[in-house]
């Protein structure tokens, strides 16, 4: 099962950018489809973003469109979340997930532990 960690959060003021990263070690990557969710203070984690084993699919939340970005390079074993035009309900937990052999994230089989990310107004 694959490991994960994720780097990049923060604190931001609105219409900031963040670069969140996730490094995958112990199993093949590419054999993943990889996503972000992110857990909101007193609210349920929620979906954000996923993209295929080979990068040519993507998927985001209504939330994430036209703003964030997800990107995979499967040679450093990482996917990327690019974040443009923060608002202060983009503040949560952020979250790296893994699902072995899918084309999009439903049921994840490995977490990483989270990073803060806080937008202030």
């Amino acid at each position: 099962q694959v490991q994960l960690v994720e780097s990049g959060g923060g604190l931001k003021q609105a219409g900031g950018s963040l670069r969140l990263s996730c490094a995958a070690s112990g199993g093949t990557f590419s054999n993943y489809a990889m996503g972000w969710f992110r857990l909101p203070p007193g609210k349920e984690r929620e979906f954000v973003a996923s993209i295929s084993w080979s990068g040519r699919d993507t998927y985001y939340a209504d939330s994430a469109k036209g703003r964030f970005t997800i990107s995979r390079d499967n040679a450093v074993n990482t996917v990327f979340l690019q974040m443009n035009s923060l608002q202060p309900e983009d503040t949560a937990v952020y979250f790296c997930a893994a699902q072995l052999f899918a084309v999009r994230i439903t049921t994840p089989d490995s977490w990483g532990p989270g990073t803060q990310v806080t937008v202030s107004s």
